[in-house]
């Protein structure tokens, strides 16, 4: 997912502050929101957005992360200018870019999930995705792992509304997905625990930003 000459680049370049986990409170409500963000545009901040409306987050962390091991690097933008143009998208004071996962020396979001959880034992976090990314879950690894770590918010894309049911998490976890109206209090339960939330859906998508085609599943 990264390598030494990446870390070795990030650490010149970038405001140390991004390479630390937000400073949160005890009790506090946080999303986790990871992504490539190549390029971050609106409809990350629309899913952000929905996100600390529907779960009462007092912080969502926006985290920028070194490359996805189930997609190309070969387009892969700097890790300080994706940074840098998360923060001119994600205009929520609620909403901290971080870099933080640069540095822990883990690969997989399992085991960052896991890092975060140690070190902030006593708040109360929400992993957040796009339905889009529901149907490849199953393929990150140690992904039931994930899901009895924190619960999860599934935020809803277009395309990928009737993800939550065709998809392998969805069935696998099935017992344990909470109604969109509970979402509000989703951080109250002990994972795994789920939720799918309808809300307004933008059409922009990171490859098709890139490729200068039309809008198809973000990233």
């Amino acid at each position: 997912m990264r390598d030494r000459h990446d870390l070795d680049v990030t650490t010149e370049t970038l405001d140390r502050r991004y390479l630390r986990m937000p400073h949160s409170e005890r009790g506090m409500i946080v999303g986790l929101f990871g992504g490539s963000f190549n390029p971050p545009h609106e409809g990350h901040a629309l899913v952000a957005e929905i996100a600390i409306k529907r779960l009462g987050l007092d912080q969502l962390w926006w985290m920028v992360t070194p490359g996805n091991p189930l997609k190309s690097r070969n387009q892969l933008a700097p890790l300080a200018e994706r940074i840098a143009e998360s923060e001119r998208v994600a205009a929520n004071p609620r909403v901290k870019v971080t870099a933080f996962e640069q540095t822990l020396g883990v690969s997989y979001t399992a085991n960052t999930l896991a890092r975060v959880k140690a070190r902030n034992p006593h708040v109360h976090f929400i992993w957040i995705m796009g339905a889009d990314s529901l149907q490849t879950f199953h393929k990150w690894q140690k992904w039931q792992e994930i899901a009895r770590t924190f619960p999860i918010a599934v935020i809803d894309r277009p395309g990928a509304t009737l993800s939550f049911l065709s998809s392998k998490m969805a069935r696998t976890f099935d017992f344990a997905r909470v109604d969109e109206d509970d979402a509000r209090v989703l951080w109250k339960k002990r994972a795994p625990a789920w939720t799918f939330i309808h809300g307004p859906r933008s059409g922009l998508s990171s490859t098709a930003i890139r490729n200068g085609s039309l809008p198809g599943a973000a990233e």
